[in-house]
């Protein structure tokens, strides 16, 4: 097993981890914050999405084993830290499930695509969502509250609001604290940070739909419409040995 295979398949075997630290408190037991811990996990797999594709290129490495690993193993980083976000209510269900969804539908159809020969590759949307989702992601981990659970935010008890964030009282007095001359703490830092997050999870969320819309447009292109002149001609050619019979 090469280098680049063996980068990849770490990033897998990393995925249970990272699904321990954010939802038991392992990383309390060792006495290290639990969005420390989770954070420098999550980062170190997703660097190992970027060097394996680096150096198996520049090896000249790439494999089928790793064209075939590599979009698995960045579903499974993606779609576990989300789903741990969600029982840790720090991202909103609805938002995952779209995200979760898309990369369900996207890859059943590269696979039907695969077995007609057509490579679907993946698009800059596509490349700018898995950017936009590492960064939410991060960022949402870091706003994890020491021990684990939801950031600082109580909102009178209401959930954080999907668009409207300017409307939460510890957000307020957050960025108060930010431009003003009182001290800025860390909890004021997690809260201006899980904002943050949870702004950049509408740009993921819009992303997915919008690269979603150009695989099944390619996917439409390439494997529907060739098979229709395909299957036209098989037609035409079996009525015509019909005829032929027949005289």
């Amino acid at each position: 097993m090469n280098l680049p295979n063996a980068l990849t398949l770490s990033r897998i075997f990393i995925v249970p981890l990272l699904v321990v630290v954010l939802l038991t408190p392992l990383s309390e037991n060792l006495g290290v914050p639990r969005y420390v811990l989770a954070l420098a996990i999550f980062v170190a797999a997703s660097l190992t999405d970027y060097f394996d594709g680096k150096i198996a290129r520049r090896r000249q490495q790439v494999s089928k084993l790793g064209k075939l690993l590599d979009p698995i193993a960045d579903k499974l980083l993606i779609s576990a830290a989300l789903i741990s976000l969600v029982e840790n209510h720090l991202a909103p269900a609805w938002a995952v499930v779209i995200i979760v969804g898309r990369e369900f539908a996207v890859t059943g159809l590269r696979s039907i695509a695969a077995t007609d020969g057509v490579v679907i590759s993946a698009s800059r949307m596509g490349k700018f969502k898995m950017v936009a989702q590492v960064v939410t992601v991060g960022l949402l981990i870091l706003s994890l509250s020491p021990s684990g659970g939801a950031p600082h935010v109580s909102n009178f008890g209401k959930p954080f609001p999907a668009i409207q964030f300017w409307t939460v009282p510890e957000l307020r007095d957050a960025w108060a604290h930010l431009m003003g001359p009182a001290h800025t703490t860390w909890s004021d830092w997690q809260i201006l940070i899980y904002t943050a997050g949870r702004a950049m999870l509408w740009v993921v969320v819009i992303s997915a739909i919008f690269s979603m819309y150009g695989y099944f447009r390619a996917f439409f292109a390439t494997v529907v419409l060739r098979k229709e002149p395909a299957a036209k001609t098989t037609t035409a050619s079996a009525a015509a040995t019909a005829q032929f019979h027949k005289q």
